[in-house]
Formats: structure tokens, sequence, C-alpha cells
């Protein structure tokens, strides 16, 4: 097993540490689940105690996800505070609502002290109002004032995610200073931190001293010979744009400042992953019409979130009935025609949906904008076509010699060309288009793709097959 050092197992001791929690991908092992839920139907606290104290935050959060909800309540009441502080910023949304409503409010008080500001600021903005205020109320008047205050700035905004513990030192300062003056924090320091931001007498960076280069330099050198140039990120910046800057210029953390440019709070790199995987998933979730899920969710969630796209998926599915019934006569002459156009519409669809892919991820990683959209636009046009003249020639031949007609074998083969010519734009254009219009383009690009491809694929084929072989 793979730990922190904070998390490493100690050597057994007892009969309650005889486990092994982890395999070797990391993962929970199946055993050690059900020591645990067989611990929790004992309602033997001692052994849960003993299974989950050395295991980290993460897995703790991870190991709630596998478990019932009359379980999961058992072993959070005999969760340490500290243990429990660092594991609700790791669950999943459900599983941390459904937990906060379970325990003390006293309890949730305790543990959020032991967390970062944002981290804190995370877990009470899931809380109801009524808790939320007994909770803060319960707290310290500094720690309650740092969480509301980051509250108080627009969800996924830079203010939100920042946390307002940080390094600074006076511009004046020289390594020596500041290394007393680290070390004179004692448990003020923050939990992470990578850099002593260097601040002028406005409270504004200046400048940033990494603090591997701070520890490599006698102690007589000003800060101002080590600072490097930083990249503040502002308060009101959304945290997608904030991601992009971490990714862009490989950062590991980011002074965050106000209007009146006062530095306020830092992003870490550790707060920018999970904003990078959040974005991700949700993307890929819009893509599938999908609403956002996790281990936590209801039947009647899921089914909330699921049953409008699937309407919409319907209603464009009646356009392509609508398209087939206009040509009922066609294929009742040629009946090969109803066994033969599902293929023209599938491959429209799937090329369709790798053209939106790709430009998606590509609006979503800003390497696609007007300056170069044309060439991107007319590249998979080319792509198409090439897909299409590939294609067409192995489907023509086999739907020809099937249904023993040179024509058939052409019509399909033609078809199967427009429509990927078809999908290729509308799989551009249609989420650049959202995209200008400032809609999400993951959101409703798949269901108009689809349906696009769908009905082009049945009316060229169908078409076609109308002019050439009636």
């Amino acid at each position: 097993m793979t730990h922190t050092d904070s998390a490493l197992p100690r050597a057994p001791d007892s009969e309650f540490e005889d486990h092994e929690a982890l395999g070797e991908d990391y993962a929970l092992t199946p055993a050690f689940v059900e020591k645990v839920v067989d611990a929790a139907d004992d309602g033997d606290g001692l052994r849960l105690r003993g299974l989950l104290e050395d295991l980290h935050p993460a897995d703790v959060a991870d190991l709630m996800g596998f478990l019932t909800a009359e379980h999961r309540m058992v072993v959070v009441q005999w969760l340490p505070p500290d243990l429990l502080a660092d594991t609700l910023p790791e669950l999943d949304d459900g599983i941390r609502e459904e937990v906060l409503e379970r325990v003390p409010h006293l309890t949730l008080a305790e543990a959020l002290q032991e967390l970062d500001s944002d981290d804190a600021a995370a877990v009470v903005e899931e809380m109801e109002d009524d808790q939320r205020e007994r909770v803060l109320a319960a707290m310290p008047e500094v720690d309650r004032a740092a969480i509301e205050s980051s509250l108080g700035y627009e969800e996924e905004s830079a203010g939100r995610l920042m946390q307002r513990e940080f390094m600074a030192a006076p511009q004046f300062w020289n390594v020596g200073d500041t290394i007393d003056h680290v070390r004179a924090q004692g448990e003020e320091l923050p939990e992470l931190f990578f850099d002593i931001y260097v601040v002028d007498p406005l409270n504004r960076p200046i400048g940033g001293v990494p603090i591997s280069r701070l520890l490599r330099s006698a102690r007589a050198v000003p800060l101002s010979e080590l600072m490097e140039p930083v990249n503040e990120i502002t308060v009101d910046q959304d945290q997608e744009e904030v991601a992009y800057i971490f990714e862009k210029y490989h950062l590991i953390s980011a002074p965050v400042v106000d209007a009146a440019g006062r530095l306020v709070g830092q992003v870490t790199v550790d707060d920018i992953v999970n904003i990078i995987q959040e974005e991700n998933r949700e993307d890929i979730l819009r893509l599938a019409g999908v609403a956002d899920e996790d281990r936590g969710s209801s039947v009647v969630e899921i089914v909330r979130g699921r049953v409008p796209w699937l309407a919409i998926n319907l209603g464009t599915a009646v356009l392509g009935a609508a398209v087939i019934s206009f040509f009922e006569a066609t294929i009742e002459q040629i009946v090969a025609l109803a066994v033969l156009m599902p293929i023209v519409s599938a491959i429209g669809g799937n090329a369709g949906t790798q053209a939106l892919t790709v430009t998606v991820r590509a609006l979503a990683t800003r390497e696609l904008n007007s300056s170069n959209a044309v060439r991107t636009f007319w590249r998979e046009l080319i792509v198409g076509l090439a897909n299409g003249l590939i294609l067409a020639p192995l489907i023509g031949v086999a739907a020809g010699l099937w249904a023993q007609d040179v024509a058939i074998g052409l019509v399909i083969g033609t078809a199967m060309v427009l429509n990927l010519l078809i999908a290729a734009t509308v799989g551009v254009l249609t989420p650049i288009t959202l995209s200008k219009l400032k809609f999400d383009p993951a959101v409703s690009s798949a269901v108009f793709v689809t349906a696009t491809t769908d009905f082009f694929g049945f009316l060229i084929f169908l078409g076609l097959a109308t002019i050439v072989l009636l």
C-alpha cells in the first residue's frame, strides 16, 4: 500500500490491523469492504476504528461509495474528527449531502476547523440553510468569517475556489527574515503552499519565490533578487479559466487578488486537478445527455436527469420516421431498402459524434477559435470525404451482391459519402455555433448532430433510390 506520510499504515499491533485495504491497483479490496460491512452489522465500533484509522481520506470516501446508507452512518460515527474532516471534501456530492444530514452540527463544526478555508467552504455550501447557521455559529469567529467570506463569491469562481491561507513577505525582506517568519508561524502555516508571495506596501503581489529556491539561497539575499513574475488570478474569474491558466503555464500555485489588486488568497494545483476532472466529467456526461450522477444518486434523481434528453431523442426519432414514411411507396417496391437504410444513418451518426467530440474538446482547451475555425472545418470535411470514399466501395459492393443489383450498391455508396460530409459539417459547426451564442456546446450538440445525420441519411438514401431505381 502507498499513502501519504500521514496515512502510512503502522505495523500490526492489534487484532484490528490485520487487513490489507488496497489492491495493487490502489482500489479497495472486496475482502476489506466486507470486513467493514461485517463490523458495522455487529456494531463493533472498535474494530471499525481499527480498520479505518490508517486509511487515506480518499480511500475512506471511496469506501463510502461501496456501502449502503445504513452502513455509512455507522462508519461515520466512528471516524475521528480529523479523518472525518479530510474525508468530507472527497465524498461524492450525493453521499456528502446524506452524511451532512446525519452528523451532529457540533461534530461538523469541530471537523471543519481542521480544513483549509476552501475545503471548509465547499462542505458548508452543501448544507441546508438551518444546518449551515448552526454549524457556523458553533465555530470560532475567525474560521466562521473565512468561510462566510468564501461563500460570498460566485459559485465556480476563483474566490470560491481559493484558500485564504497563504504566505506573503514584504519586498524589503531577505531570505533569513522570510525563513524566520515561516518558522515562527508554527500551526498557523497553511497546510499546503509552494511559494512565498512578495507584496508591496499596499499588499499587492509583485512576485513570488518558490520554497525550493528560498531554501537554497543564502540568508542575506534579498527577496527582490529571487522573486519571479506571478500569474495573478482575480476573485471573479471562472474556475474553468483558472484551470486553463494553470495548465497552459504549468503552475503549481497562483495568488488571488481582489478588485483593488490586493492579495486575498491562493489557488493550488490540487484544487485545479479536481476542477479539471470535474469539468471533463461534466462534458462527457452532457455529450451523452446524462445529468451529473454519482454512486449516491437515487433512482428518482437518475430518471429525472435522463428522461428529458430521451424525450428530445424521441422527438428527433419521429422526424426520421416521417422521412421514411414519405418514401413508403419506394420501400414497398424495393424491400431491400428497408434493410440497408439504417446503415447509412448509423455510420453518419457515429462520424458526426467523432467530429463533435473533437470539436467540443478543442473548444474546451481553447485550441479552436475564430483564427483557425475555417481551417478546422475544411479539415473535418476532407476527413469525412476520405472516410466516405473508403467505406462507400465496401458497402456498395456488399449491398450490390446481396441485392443482386449494382444500382442499389451505387445508391448506398453515394448516400454514405454525402451523409458523412453532412456529419462532418454539423459535427463541427453545431458546437462552434452554440459556443458563439454563449451556450454550452457539450449540452445539446449530440442530440442535434444525431437528429441531422438520421434525417439527411434517410432523405438522401431513399431520395436517390427513388430517382435511380424507380
